[in-house]
């Protein structure tokens, strides 16, 4: 059973960081692609960042550029995301993503984690 895990989700004040970790489990992620998504309350769910599956290749949403940095490990089935000057806006719950096709969207995952929640305050 394939399985996506996150972690190190919590309260923060605004301009503190956060680093969320996901661990997949239950096949071979080699040659998926894996990235984070996040959901407020009354959102839709939207884009934050991927890497490709070699990780040499990372992209983004305009409004976490140069603020998160998205990495793979060395087995590639965990993904990691550093959060760093975090604003109240970037308050949602945030999902572990894993498909084979580039770029990652909403749509055309196959494989989703049950999220975790960030809040940050004012």
């Amino acid at each position: 059973q394939v399985q996506l895990v996150e972690s190190g989700g919590g309260l923060v004040q605004a301009g503190d960081s956060l680093r969320l970790s996901c661990a997949a489990s239950g096949r071979t992620f080699g040659g998926y692609n894996m990235g984070w998504f996040r959901q407020a309350p009354g959102k839709e769910r939207e884009f934050v960042g991927a890497i490709f599956w070699t990780g040499g290749n990372t992209e983004y949403t305009d409004s976490v550029k140069g603020r998160f940095t998205i990495s793979r490990g060395s087995a590639k089935n965990t993904v990691y995301l550093q959060m760093n000057n975090l604003r109240p806006e970037d308050t949602s719950v945030y999902y572990c993503a894993a498909d084979v096709s580039w770029p990652l969207r909403v749509g055309y995952i196959n494989y989703w984690g049950q999220g975790t929640q960030v809040t940050v305050s004012s």
